[in-house]
């Protein structure tokens, strides 16, 4: 019984430290700068503005819809194909390549 206890608190030890050692990089990510970009998201995967007669978050009707953005992380829309300003049409984004 003394066994299983001891082995217990060492497994409960392990999974809190992996959860702290963790909690950093998570906390640095969300505080990174962000932008609108237009023109990446998935279809219901934007995060607002999708044009006329939507409401926001969710509402995008096709893939890569020109007038849908996303956040995404500073400096990276331009790279990924998309745009920082809405733009017609809903072709697939191209990467830049550097």
């Amino acid at each position: 019984m003394k066994t299983t206890t001891s082995i217990a608190a060492a497994a409960s030890a392990l999974a809190a430290a992996a959860l702290l050692a963790t909690a950093p990089s998570a906390a640095k990510e969300a505080s990174a700068p962000k932008e609108r970009c237009y023109g990446v998201a998935l279809k219901g995967k934007n995060d607002c503005a999708a044009g006329p007669g939507t409401s926001c978050a969710g509402t995008s009707t096709v893939d890569y819809q020109g007038n849908a953005w996303k956040y995404v992380d500073a400096g990276t829309c331009v790279r990924m194909g998309g745009s920082l300003t809405p733009r017609e049409g809903n072709a697939r984004p191209v990467p830049k390549r550097s």
